[in-house]
């Protein structure tokens, strides 16, 4: 009796793995293509093209060559420390960057230094779309930029910072005006870990090029769910239904989406200003176009338009790749209490001041 158990057990449990490993089918029932899975958003590529850089498409030698860059770099930055190494100097060290990533963790970690890269899960390879490795996510503008911040723009993001801190801020945010640490709710949301900074979850949804690079996709005939790895920031996308009334403000929008074709398009507005994306305004209204391409992968193209922000709309894309790796949890805010040390030290050095 015992030894038929273990064998309905074991039949059972083959039947449970090989259900959770099949892959998802090709459509839905109501015949859409069906991107329900896990993807995977690390990239060299940045979001604009760096400087010296002129065409979008990267030809086979400089692709190449800055892979093998950073495939080295990692090597050489994951061997041990030496114990008797010497001192940094004083001051703190100020590398120059050769690459992209290597001018984000400077800029992450600054002269002291930040993560050790053991921590790091940045991405080794281009943006490639249909066999085209690219130099930068933004398509348009031609030259690869985002367009320059306009007069409105920069008039209201200036009376703005004046009294309060940025809310798309980094962790390695500016302490922001007098005030800004008078409570918790006055700092920005990704430093509190309520969201993930670099508008990892969108919209429009980027690399944040550090780690926690997965998005998993949930698709029902009447919701879509974008799941986010960092701080498991969840999008929901109502399928075919009007936007909410105006009055109505969220902190990634309210987006719906419909069927184009083969394309899923979701179009979002109703931002508020606690989330600023690049410092635009609750004009902002971003538009996602996802759909296949040939190797399997999805390709996500996004276009950002915002009177009140730049002069024109601009346009960006790049892959989303398929991965069977898992989500783990992201416990950003759990047993952290860099927020109450903040606020605390806010205090001593207002008593301070005053003592003086």
């Amino acid at each position: 009796m015992r030894t038929a158990l273990i064998s309905v057990i074991g039949v059972c449990t083959a039947v449970s793995l090989a259900a959770q490993q099949r892959k998802p089918a090709a459509t839905t029932i109501d015949g859409h293509p069906n991107f329900t899975g896990m993807y995977d958003l690390a990239t060299m590529t940045p979001v604009e093209r760096l400087p010296g850089m002129k065409d979008l498409v990267l030809t086979k030698e400089q692709a190449d060559a800055a892979e093998k860059y950073e495939a080295d770099r990692q090597v050489k930055n994951d061997a041990p420390l030496k114990g008797d190494r010497d001192a940094p100097p004083v001051g703190g060290e100020r590398p120059a960057g050769k690459t992209y990533l290597e001018q984000l963790e400077f800029f992450g970690g600054g002269v002291v230094g930040g993560y050790n890269h053991f921590w790091l899960s940045e991405g080794s390879k281009y943006a490639t779309v249909e066999g085209q490795k690219r130099s930068s996510i933004v398509i348009d503008p031609p030259d690869g930029h985002v367009p320059p911040t306009n007069e409105i723009g920069k008039k209201r993001n200036a009376a703005y910072l004046a009294g309060a801190v940025s809310p798309d801020a980094a962790e390695s945010a500016s302490a922001g005006p007098p005030g800004a640490f008078d409570g918790p709710e006055l700092r920005p949301l990704a430093e509190r870990c309520l969201m993930g900074f670099n508008s990892t979850a969108g919209p429009p949804a980027l690399p944040n090029y550090f780690y926690n690079n997965l998005h998993q996709i949930v698709q029902t005939r009447d919701t879509l769910m974008i799941v986010t790895e960092m701080v498991h920031d969840a999008r929901v996308v109502r399928m075919n239904q009007p936007h909410v009334p105006p009055t109505i403000r969220k902190w990634m929008g309210d987006s719906v989406g419909h069927w184009e074709g083969e394309t899923l398009v979701i179009d979002t507005t109703n931002f508020t200003r606690k989330t600023q994306f690049r410092g635009s305004s609750e004009k902002l209204h971003v538009v996602e176009r996802i759909s296949r391409m040939s190797d399997g992968n999805l390709l996500y193209r996004f276009t950002v338009d915002d009177p009140d922000t730049w002069d024109r709309a601009w346009t960006g894309e790049y892959p989303w790749v398929v991965t069977h790796e898992n989500m783990y949890e992201y416990a950003c805010a759990e047993g952290n209490y860099a927020l109450e040390d903040m606020l605390r030290g806010a205090r001593l050095a207002e008593t301070d001041k005053s003592k003086k």
